[in-house]
């Protein structure tokens, strides 16, 4: 192995075993399933696998040792093999070359078991979806629009003016025209989708819809407000939905009469490109809501996976940790940015290095999650890198201020 090699591997396991440790964790607290943790890293953030099915390939003795050996040298209780880990492994289950680890494996294929859900599992819409609303008309909001006009549903969607309502249909046509150049749709297509659009400047035009999606801005006061006001116009039965990354849907909940009806709609950007939506719900969101989203998440061609409402969901909860770790590397001198980007893309097979992530994403974002991750599990390793506090404070938030950790000008 050259130096190069060694070096690439020793940063891949760095950053991706502590990652793969915590998906461990995420699933032997049930707060996800196997296949919704699996799902949710593939479709939300373009991995080759989820983490379980990455650590069944790895082997499971093979990272407890290397975690094991990180965590006597940094103390650090992320690093800590989790116990579901040395379960398995005292049990023989270390992977697919042992014929079972997080799945089980025949002639080095995962086939189905107990935990697989089987064609009668799948979720049935129990209300009548027909009439959708959206709130918001920015890039996340004109996108889910066009993935609900796309599917066939008749949407309404509501902006603060004339103006900015507009910009959602000229958002959408161009995107549909760019499908025509590609050939992906025709102009009768285009209009039957353009057909499907009614704008609107109050929200009373939302009245008769079967479900509200709001896209709004990420402030929790702003969110409140509008779901006591959606909670006052929509019609009994009507389904509440939030696509807040980071916010507490409980509270959103908590504005209104209907705590049953709300839930969380976590689509990832852009939504029309994007296949996962993560179906979140709070203690008090009814079965049949959680299992008609779900429904309505596939009849519209998204994966939905389901988690409870807590800081992160699922994706963020894994990813960002990871992205933060890297930052850690880089202010410890210990590597350069785009010796960690090159190596994770090679030794991992991720879409992309971790400093040209946080860079789409937006430094000032990503600090904000990370801060919302350390209040939430309270673990000091989760304390926001001094290099990513750094760049936030100079302004350097990635692509969309011209540099970030890589420079865009």
């Amino acid at each position: 192995m050259t130096d190069t090699a060694a070096t690439n591997e020793q940063i891949r396991n760095e950053l991706v075993l502590p990652y793969l440790n915590h998906a461990v964790r995420m699933y032997e607290t049930s707060y996800a399933t196997r296949a919704d943790i699996d799902a949710a890293m593939r479709f939300g953030c373009g991995y080759p696998k989820g983490p379980l099915s990455t650590l069944d390939e790895l082997g499971l003795d093979r990272v407890r040792d290397l975690l094991a050996a990180r965590f006597a040298e940094t103390g650090d209780d992320l690093h800590k093999p989790a116990d579901l880990l040395e379960k398995l492994i005292a049990d023989g289950r270390t992977g697919a070359a042992a014929g079972r680890g997080f799945y089980r494996y025949e002639s080095g294929e995962a086939v189905a078991d107990e935990e697989s859900p089987s064609a009668d599992d799948a979720a049935r819409l129990r209300h009548e979806i027909l009439k959708v609303g959206v709130v918001g008309t920015g890039t996340m909001a004109s996108g889910i629009v066009e993935v609900f006009a796309k599917s066939g549903y008749d949407v309404v969607y509501v902006g603060r003016s004339e103006e900015k309502a507009a910009s959602v249909e000229a958002r959408i046509t161009k995107s549909l025209d760019k499908a025509i150049s590609k050939g992906k749709l025709d102009e009768a297509g285009r209009d039957e989708v353009l057909d499907h659009l009614t704008a609107a400047t109050t929200r009373d035009a939302l009245g008769d819809v079967d479900i509200v999606v709001e896209a709004i801005a990420e402030d929790l006061a702003v969110k409140t407000e509008l779901f006591g006001d959606l909670d006052r116009i929509c019609k009994p039965g009507a389904i509440l939905a939030t696509t807040t990354s980071s916010l507490p849907i409980t509270e959103c909940a908590k504005a209104t009469s209907r705590p049953e009806s709300v839930i969380g709609m976590h689509f990832f950007n852009p939504a029309p490109i994007m296949k996962l939506v993560e179906v979140v719900t709070t203690e008090q969101t009814s079965p049949e809501v959680d299992e008609t989203v779900k429904a309505l998440c596939s009849s519209i061609g998204k994966v939905a996976v389901s988690c409870s409402d807590r800081a992160g969901f699922i994706v963020n909860a894994l990813l960002f940790p990871y992205l933060n770790d890297a930052v850690k590397v880089v202010d410890e001198g210990r590597a350069e940015v785009e010796t960690i980007d090159e190596a994770i893309k090679e030794q991992a097979g991720f879409p992309m290095g971790p400093f040209a992530l946080l860079d789409v994403v937006g430094n000032d974002v990503s600090l904000a999650i990370q801060r919302e991750l350390l209040a939430e599990f309270k673990e000091p390793g989760l304390t926001p890198a001094a290099g990513l506090e750094k760049a936030v404070a100079a302004g350097n938030l990635g692509r969309k201020s011209g540099r970030g950790f890589h420079d865009y000008h």
